[in-house]
């Protein structure tokens, strides 16, 4: 069960039941660096090139990936203005390191980000980040997710959880069996359904999580991944065994949905790529990761968009 704080809220709605499509992340961060207001105003739909209830989607998707946020004055006027995040900025803007979402390494930071929003719990974290079943129909991922509403006094209509589980399962998986169109902005899939996380049995009536080795994965990403997990940790914790890597809630393990050999293959690599800062270690038969110094994964991420991109 995700933990809740004062400012976390749960949210079933505002994706106008639009996964995000091609170029709509870049778009909206971009539109936002150049207009604060640029949600609200009134020719949105002619600066972001969409319609009206796709520009509240993009909104939506911008705020549930961590790339735009509240601008500072709208926070202490209650004004509707925008900003992109330092993460938004880094990937999208600033010496941008994927400035059109190109690398599946993108995709999965902005997966990453998605399940672990601190202050929006959605249907997206609930099942990557709380729901342990690797088969499953979509009523009982319905079940599960309104369960978790209720632990928290939250009432919501079947209905619309249905239509947002039906959301959920266009951004992992195609709609279509039809070839992909050559330009990706004129289709409706959405990015993260090259990621494969998410597979539908031949009749459609169960689904399962692609549970084991990520190859489009990199390390540095899990780097990231990883140091934002310990880092959560109040008490500040610098060790934490394999099994609550793979299993822990919101862990690296649970939303990328990997295996054990992975999660240690992935550790043992950043032993090398951070000079020991990270490592593992096996006692009485227990293999735990340890944190010898704080990680900034930023290096590594700059280390690996400028080996991408040169």
């Amino acid at each position: 069960m995700p933990a809740t704080s004062p400012t976390t809220r749960y949210r079933f709605s505002g994706h106008q039941t639009f996964a995000f499509r091609y170029g709509w992340l870049e778009k909206g961060v971009n539109a936002v660096a150049k207009d604060p207001d640029v949600f609200s105003a009134e020719d949105a739909i002619v600066t972001l090139g969409v319609g009206k209830n796709m520009v509240e989607s993009i909104k939506h998707w911008c705020l549930l990936a961590q790339l735009v946020e509240p601008a500072e004055a709208s926070r202490t006027s209650g004004g509707s203005g925008f900003q992109p995040t330092c993460i938004g900025r880094r990937l999208l803007l600033s010496s941008p390191w994927d400035a059109f979402l190109e690398d599946d390494a993108s995709l999965w930071l902005v997966h990453w980000l998605m399940v672990t929003n601190p202050t929006i719990t959605t249907t997206w974290q609930l099942a990557f980040g709380h729901f342990n079943r690797p088969d499953f129909s979509k009523l009982e991922l319905v079940d599960f997710v309104k369960g978790c509403a209720e632990k928290h006094t939250l009432r919501i209509k079947e209905t619309s959880l249905l239509r947002d589980v039906d959301c959920f399962f266009r951004t992992y998986l195609p709609m279509r069996n039809s070839a992909r169109v050559e330009v990706a902005e004129e289709t409706f899939d959405c990015p993260l359904q090259d990621l494969g996380l998410v597979q539908a049995s031949p009749g459609g009536e169960f689904y399962r999580f692609a549970i084991g080795a990520k190859p489009s994965l990199p390390p540095e990403i899990f780097a990231y991944a990883l140091e934002e997990y310990l880092s959560r940790a109040k008490t500040g914790r610098n060790t934490l065994s394999i099994q609550e890597c793979l299993y822990g809630a919101e862990s690296p393990g649970q939303v990328f949905r990997l295996d054990e050999n992975s999660v240690v293959e992935y550790v043992e690599t950043l032993e090398q790529l951070t000079g020991g800062s990270i490592a593992l270690d096996e006692t009485a038969g227990l293999k735990q990761i340890y944190r010898r110094r704080k990680l900034d994964p930023e290096p590594l991420l700059n280390r690996y968009y400028r080996r991408q991109n040169s």
